[in-house]
C-alpha cells in the first residue's frame, strides 16, 4: 500500500516537471511592457495610433512578440512630465523591465531616468533627443524612430535642393522643437531670415503668420506636432500665405491624421521622413492594409513606428525567451535588430539610434482624391546622427 502510494507521489512529481519543461515560465506570466503614452489633449491621437500600431503586432502574433506572451500596461500621461514619472516611477516597483510609448521628449526626459537607473530597459517608438543620443547615452536605452534632428537636416537637404535661399524657421519652444531648427540649419546653405519659436500648446498663429508675411520669405521650414500642426497649417492657407511661399516640414508636422483635419490646406507643401503610406515594399503594404482592416483608418508614421518597435522588442525577448534578467543577452539581440521594418533598411550606430535613409514627399490627391505623401526621391542614405560620437557607451 505505502510503496504504491509512494509510487504514485513520484510519478506525479515527474508529470509536473515534464510539464514544467513543456511550458516555460514566460508562457504563463507574460512580460509586461509598461507603455506611458498621450492619450489624452489634443496630441492624443498620436498616443492612440502608437498604443495601436504596437498592438496590431502583438495580435498578428497571437498575443505574442517573438513568440513570447506580453501583457501591455498602458496609461496616459496627459503630455505632462510629472505624470508619466509617477507612472514610470510606480511601474518600476511593481517589476515592470521594459518600457516604450512617450511620444514627446519632454516627457521622456522625466521617465528614461527612473526606467534606465533600475536597470531596466527603455525603446523609444517616437522622441529621439539630443542629449540622450550624445552625452547621457545609456546601454538600456534604444531608439526605433530616429534621432530627433534626422528629419531636419532632411529638411536642410530639401530646401537646398529645391532652391529656396531665404527661409523663415518655426518650432515649439522645447527639446524637440530646438532640436528640430538645430538640425535644419546644420544642412542648409541659405540665409535663415528669422527663427521663430511657439508655445507647444499654441493655437493661435496670426502674430507669427503677419511676421512671415512681411518678411517675404523664399519658403517656410516649420515643425508642429498633433493639433499645434492642424491650426497652423490651416491658418497658414487661411491668410493665403500658401499661395505664394512654399511650406517644407517633417512628415510628422502632417500625417494622415492631420491631412484628414486640414482638408486641402498643405497640398503642394513638402515633407521629409523615413516612411510613407505610399511606400512601394510588400512589408509596408501589409501593414498599412492590416492597419486600416483592424482600426478603420489610414496609420500615421507613429503607428509605423510603434510596429516596428514591437517587432524589434520582439527580436529581443525571442533571443532571452522572455527572460529579462538576462540583460546582457537582450541588450545584443537588440543591437541586431534581426527584424523586417517597414520603412526597409535599419540597423543601429553606435549610441543604439538608427541609421536610416531619408525622403523627400509632396502632399498631392491620390487615384481617388486623398491627399497623401507621396514620395519624390530619397535624398539622404544612411543616415547617422550628429551625436554618437558624445555616446561612450559600455558595453
Amino acid at each position: 500500500m505505502e510503496k504504491s502510494m509512494f509510487r504514485n507521489i513520484r510519478v506525479a512529481s515527474l508529470l509536473v516537471a515534464a510539464l514544467a519543461c513543456a511550458h516555460p515560465a514566460y508562457a504563463v506570466d507574460p512580460v509586461k511592457i509598461g507603455f506611458i503614452t498621450t492619450l489624452s489633449t489634443p496630441a492624443g491621437y498620436i498616443g492612440e495610433d502608437e498604443r495601436d500600431g504596437f498592438n496590431l503586432a502583438v495580435t498578428q502574433g497571437g498575443g505574442k512578440l517573438g513568440g513570447v506572451p506580453v501583457e501591455l500596461v498602458v496609461e496616459d500621461d496627459g503630455l505632462k512630465p510629472a505624470n508619466a514619472k509617477q507612472s514610470a516611477d510606480r511601474m518600476v516597483q511593481s517589476g515592470i523591465r521594459l518600457y516604450s510609448g512617450v511620444n514627446f521628449s519632454n516627457v521622456l526626459a522625466a521617465v528614461v531616468p527612473s526606467v534606465v537607473e533600475a536597470q531596466n530597459f527603455y525603446v523609444s517608438l517616437n522622441p529621439g533627443p539630443s542629449n540622450f543620443a550624445g552625452a547621457s547615452c545609456n546601454r538600456n536605452y534604444f531608439v526605433a524612430s530616429y534621432q530627433n534632428d534626422a528629419f531636419h537636416t532632411a529638411g536642410g537637404v530639401a530646401a537646398n535642393e529645391l532652391g529656396y535661399k531665404r527661409v523663415v524657421v518655426l518650432a515649439p519652444n522645447y527639446q524637440a522643437g530646438r532640436d528640430a531648427l538645430a538640425g535644419f540649419k546644420r544642412t542648409y546653405k541659405g540665409q535663415v531670415l528669422a527663427e521663430i519659436y511657439t508655445k507647444l500648446d499654441q493655437s493661435d498663429f496670426s502674430v507669427e503668420l503677419a511676421r512671415i508675411r512681411s518678411l517675404a520669405p523664399d519658403a517656410v521650414y516649420q515643425f508642429h506636432p498633433g493639433g499645434a500642426g492642424i491650426n497652423f497649417a490651416k491658418q497658414y492657407a487661411n491668410a493665403g500665405l500658401s499661395k505664394t511661399i512654399p511650406m517644407v516640414m517633417p512628415g510628422f508636422s502632417m500625417d494622415s491624421r492631420m491631412l484628414a483635419a486640414t482638408g486641402v490646406a498643405s497640398e503642394g507643401a513638402y515633407t521629409t521622413g523615413i516612411w510613407s503610406v505610399a511606400m512601394d515594399n510588400k512589408a509596408s503594404q501589409q501593414f498599412v492594409e492590416a492597419f486600416k482592416k483592424a482600426y478603420g483608418r489610414i496609420p500615421t508614421d507613429y503607428a509605423m513606428q510603434a510596429y516596428d518597435t514591437a517587432q524589434w522588442i520582439g527580436s529581443g525577448l525571442k533571443a532571452v525567451n522572455g527572460d529579462l534578467t538576462k540583460a546582457d543577452a537582450f541588450r545584443v539581440a537588440m543591437r541586431k535588430a534581426e527584424f523586417v521594418s517597414l520603412r526597409g533598411k535599419f540597423r543601429l550606430n553606435t549610441n543604439q539610434h538608427p541609421i536610416q535613409d531619408l525622403y523627400l514627399m509632396r502632399i498631392e490627391k491620390g487615384a481617388g482624391g486623398e491627399l497623401a505623401p507621396k514620395v519624390v526621391r530619397k535624398i539622404v542614405s544612411d543616415d547617422k546622427d550628429a551625436y554618437a560620437d558624445q555616446c561612450k557607451m559600455p558595453s
